[in-house]
């Protein structure tokens, strides 16, 4: 777009937005092909739309939002909740760029009791508009099977897909099946249950599909009562049955008291993402009869606020509710019509909320890990900023290194360093390091000298310094190697150190100078990546100081003994392997390597080592 054509895009905007009227509506920016950008709505037009124009924005979505408008439109309503409504509808219709994006791409079965003269009961994904009755949809199918069980359980219903009019009834066109002679059906079919009682059964299941057990259960216990008192035992009973079947499926969805009826229930969670988690949750005389979470998709930094906002009016439209309470996890700038907002503090309503919030972390875990699984590199840059976050640092620690020691009373003293990248091992970056400088067990000396060589080569060839060192030690540790780094190679890399407690234990992250505990959960995927890299180090650095303290031991055996040079030595061990199997192997054996003088030569000097310990 050039100077011009923006010059009088803004002077058109601004004519717009200077007629708005200040009254509740949702308002619709388009771009220069005409495509609806953004949905928004607002208690005041004119204040809403003025205040994305009238502002310098921060670099970012919303900027590039704006630079984008080339033209607005709005509808007015009457009240906040119908522009909460309209602009719900609209961003389903439009799905436009820059709003938040229901990630909810699955199709969940609901209960359809079918617009019939004996109606049937049945699951179902299609939803037909022809009269039918739908309960759902069953997020949890393990809970529609639950309510469909009990439903066969308590009532005679046809499973037949005949045309069961009163006029083919009447004309004897059917047989009854296998169904009613096991007893799962009353036959309807040839007359045996009349069209008045079917009925009546179906008024009881629709009310056990909305959740309304008690008074089912009541009317049972009722029934059963009178029917006793009338001395009709048999049949009290089978009323008997039924009431029971009905209270065990009681007692296992009830979770609160069942006073507590007609209640929505939502909780949010974000992650780093820039995903937001809304848990739903729908009581019905003190038990749960619908269940939901799912996920929206920031674009402009939405507030918690306006993401739950949102997330309300979506499920209470998709699931029919007509709750005049909701109980939430906090304040709420959202009137609707003959409804109260509810934060609860303690009792039943705080542990629906709980219970909530329980859902809604769990989902956000789940959906983690499967993405984590579907894109290993998301979970290393997570752990990475979970490092910054707890350090402070200025950025990511993509390429971490830590140091170890390893001497036996200052003999065959080495160090080691390893590498990590992105939360990985990189074995190739891995460096082993003889102690040259000092002498005797000095932990303090080695690490200094080691962590300057390695630094001081990094910068005469220009190689990427890490994001942060780690020393496998305290705060004595992290002291010389700090000296090192700033005082005498003037570098500014963070330094922290992993101490283990008296079992060899990673046990606590230290950080600063002077250095404070860092406390990470343990068993947390961060504490793992700490134990795993201290690990990793001393392996490193064991292994090294084992393969040093052997090759001495065999180069001290055979280098005592005259005339056997670095050749007839490298030819031995290539064959035999090991000092132990040479002294093993007959004088035959050796010879046939490295002829019969050399070969007694070796005998000899070996059996004098031997005798001489």
């Amino acid at each position: 777009m050039n100077a011009e054509m923006e010059s009088r895009t803004n002077e058109y905007l601004k004519g717009i937005v200077a007629n708005l009227p200040e009254k509740p509506g949702i308002y619709q920016y388009l771009n220069t092909e005409g495509t609806i950008i953004y949905v928004g709505k607002a208690k005041n037009l004119k204040k809403r739309v003025y205040s994305y124009f009238s502002k310098e924005h921060e670099p970012g979505k919303t900027r590039v939002l704006v630079s984008k408008i080339a033209d607005i439109r709005y509808i007015v309503v009457n009240t906040e909740e119908d522009a909460l409504l309209l602009e719900n509808n609209l961003i389903k219709k439009y799905k436009p760029r820059y709003n938040v994006l229901l990630k909810d791409d699955k199709t969940y079965p609901s209960i359809c009791v079918q617009n019939e003269y004996f109606p049937r009961i049945f699951r179902t994904r299609k939803i037909i508009r022809n009269g039918s009755s739908y309960y759902g949809p069953y997020s949890h199918i393990p809970s529609m099977y639950a309510v469909l069980d009990l439903i066969k359980h308590l009532y005679p219903l046809r499973t037949c897909n005949l045309n069961l009019s009163p006029e083919n009834i009447r004309a004897g066109k059917f047989n009854v099946c296998l169904e009613y002679h096991i007893k799962n059906c009353a036959g309807p079919c040839i007359g045996l249950q009349s069209h008045e009682d079917y009925l009546k059964n179906i008024d009881e299941i629709k009310e056990i599909l909305k959740g309304n057990t008690q008074d089912i259960s009541r009317i049972l216990l009722e029934k059963m009562q009178a029917l006793a008192a009338e001395m009709k035992f048999e049949e009290a009973q089978k009323v008997k049955e039924k009431y029971l079947l009905i209270e065990n499926y009681r007692s296992k969805s009830e979770v609160v008291s069942s006073v507590l009826h007609n209640i929505d229930v939502f909780s949010i969670e974000e992650d780093e993402t820039n995903s937001a988690f809304i848990n739903y949750l729908h009581i019905t005389n003190g038990a749960i009869n619908q269940a939901f979470t799912f996920e929206y998709k920031k674009k402009l930094n939405e507030s918690k606020e306006e993401l739950l906002t949102l997330g309300i009016i979506e499920m209470r439209e998709r699931y029919k509710s007509q709750s005049r309470e909701i109980i939430v996890p906090f304040e709420l700038n959202l009137e609707l019509n003959n409804v109260v907002f509810t934060v609860p503090q303690r009792g039943d309503k705080k542990k629906l909320l709980e219970l909530s919030i329980l859902n809604v972390k769990q989902y956000k875990a789940d959906r983690l890990k499967q993405a984590e699984k579907l894109n290993p590199e998301q979970r290393s840059m997570r752990l990475m900023k979970e490092i910054q976050q707890e350090l402070h640092l200025d950025k990511p620690p993509l390429q971490i290194e830590c140091f170890d020691n390893s001497n036996i009373q200052g003999a065959d003293a080495v160090a080691a360093c390893v590498v990590f990248k992105k939360a990985k091992p990189s074995k190739k970056d891995y460096r082993k390091y003889n102690i040259k400088t000092v002498v005797g067990p000095d932990d303090y000396a080695s690490m200094k000298e080691v962590v300057r060589r390695r630094y001081q080569r990094a910068i005469e060839e220009n190689s990427p310094l890490p994001d942060l060192i780690i020393t496998d030690g305290g705060k004595g540790q992290m002291e010389v190697v700090r000296e090192v780094i700033e005082d005498e190679l003037n570098l500014n890399i963070p330094i922290a150190g992993l101490a283990k407690d008296n079992r060899h234990r990673t046990s606590e992250l230290l950080f600063g100078f002077p250095p404070q505990t860092i406390g990470i959960k343990q068993h947390s995927p961060l504490f793992r990546l700490l134990t795993q890299i201290q690990d990793e180090v001393h392996r490193f650095a064991i292994s090294f100081h084992r393969d040093k303290r052997s090759k001495r031991q065999v180069a001290s055996a055979l280098d005592s003994i005259k005339g056997i040079g670095e050749k007839t030595k490298t030819a031995l061990l290539k064959e035999f392997k090991s000092v132990k199997r040479i002294k093993e192997a007959s004088l035959e054996e050796i010879s046939a390597i490295i002829g019969e003088a050399k070969a007694k030569t070796v005998k000899v000097g070996l059996n004098d080592d031997t005798s001489r310990k």
